[in-house]
């Protein structure tokens, strides 16, 4: 393996409804994207930020992330700022690592319509 760096890697989605297994699903799934399409092994993960709009209060996204095992990794959730126009129901993840992969190697997940966000990325 070559050198390990410190990276951040993002990722969005969305849910249809304001409903606590709409955003545990969305977020399981999201996550497993992020950590597969940049073959993070979960050992290597330093923490996990989430936010949601403020729209979307129904649940904690980092209760997702303990679902799927992420037991000991620092996990933080937020809401986003409530700009007029911005995408609602929207789950967004910054997810540090160490990773060997250059930053114009990492993935950036983007689902659903969060898709939007970052078309040129998708």
């Amino acid at each position: 393996m070559g050198a390990v760096n410190i990276r951040a890697i993002r990722g969005a989605t969305t849910v249809e409804h304001h409903d606590v297994d709409e955003v545990y699903d969305a977020t399981r799934e999201l996550l497993a994207e992020m950590l597969s399409r940049n073959d993070v092994d979960s050992a290597d993960l330093i923490s996990i930020l989430f936010t949601t709009s403020p729209d979307l209060t129904a649940a904690f996204p980092a209760t997702a992330a303990r679902s799927l095992g992420l037991i000991d990794v620092p996990l933080m959730c937020a809401s986003e700022i409530d700009v007029p126009g911005a995408l609602p129901r929207c789950i967004r993840i910054m997810m540090h690592t160490y990773s060997p992969l250059s930053r114009a190697e990492v993935r950036h997940v983007y689902l659903r319509d969060a898709v939007a966000l970052r078309s040129d990325l998708v």
